[in-house]
């Protein structure tokens, strides 16, 4: 039982359920009542091989990131310490290698026809970037930061990605697909920038531990006050992008929506920019990082209102 706590620890369980979670709603709130009475037989067979992909691929994605973090975490969190703790570093390994290669497996049944082939090497460029995110760019200036707020994007992608014909993409003439690719758009953006605030604040909150293994992230080379500022500028264009989409729930007349994303979305954004400014130690970030995963909660569960 202790052995199997830490394997959930170390795949990052409840991230695991932001991600399926996402995907479900995607699936049963987005795509299915815009392509209602057009949706492929096979569609929730092909659904359930690219959610297992996902998921698969990022917990292969957590366990390398775990497993060239251990010095790191023996400082900045050593109560949470899996790899080399409870699980041996070969252990980790094998664990890495299982869940990369049945998330590609997996992709591989999620694929509709020949002209989706190409979601095979993307998911298999994305196992390769969070194996260089864990030993190379988590410890570089910024480029550390976009790499893995593309990659929480990418569960959104790729599951837009899944679900088209390229060749109509192109073409732009399916006005279901335009709404489509405007939802899923919207939540990608959603997510990028959300992490990109999130990752900040993480590193903010890791400095110490970062500092001594050599890291050169935004805090170690421009300083707390710098970092701080552009994690408010990630905050700030998240909140311009929900004013944005506020707006045009007004002119859709979507009223509960528009109360749900005040409350839910806009007015706690306006909460942590407000703490972001005032935080100084490190509890503070702690408690801010925590705080952007119960907004991106809030952000996958308004998803629920374009069901209806």
């Amino acid at each position: 039982m202790h052995t199997l706590r830490g394997i959930f620890r170390l795949i990052r369980l409840p991230n695991l359920l932001f991600i399926g979670l996402t995907q479900c709603l995607l699936q049963v709130c987005i795509y299915q009542p815009i392509y209602q009475g057009s949706i492929p037989a096979n569609d929730t067979n092909q659904f359930y091989a690219l959610l297992a992909a996902s998921l698969l691929i990022a917990a292969g994605g957590y366990i390398i990131n775990d497993y060239f973090d251990v010095a790191i975490d023996e400082v900045n969190r050593p109560q949470r310490l899996v790899v080399g703790k409870i699980i041996s570093r070969r252990g980790a390994m094998i664990l890495h290698f299982l869940c990369s290669s049945c998330g590609l497996i997996f992709t591989f049944y999620a694929v509709r026809s020949v002209s989706n082939l190409y979601l095979v090497p993307l998911n298999l460029a994305a196992i390769l970037l969070l194996w260089f995110y864990s030993v190379r760019f988590k410890k570089s200036f910024l480029v550390g930061n976009i790499l893995i707020s593309l990659l929480v994007a990418w569960t959104i992608i790729i599951f837009f990605l899944s679900k088209i014909n390229p060749l109509d993409l192109v073409k732009g003439e399916e006005i279901r697909q335009a709404r489509f690719y405007q939802l899923c758009s919207l939540y990608a953006g959603l997510a990028f920038l959300s992490t990109m605030a999130r990752e900040l604040i993480k590193d903010i909150e890791d400095r110490e531990g970062d500092r001594r293994h050599g890291c050169k992230t935004l805090p170690i080379v421009w300083g707390i006050p710098v970092a701080r500022f552009v994690a408010l500028l990630w905050l700030f264009l998240l909140l311009i992008l929900l004013l944005v989409v506020m707006v045009y729930l007004l002119q859709f007349k979507m009223r509960i929506a528009f109360v749900y994303a005040f409350l839910f979305l806009v007015a706690p954004l306006i909460l942590l920019i407000r703490k972001t400014t005032q935080a100084n130690k490190e509890e503070d970030f702690s408690l801010l990082s925590n705080r952007m995963k119960w907004f991106l909660l809030a952000g996958i569960f308004s998803m629920i209102f374009f069901y209806f």
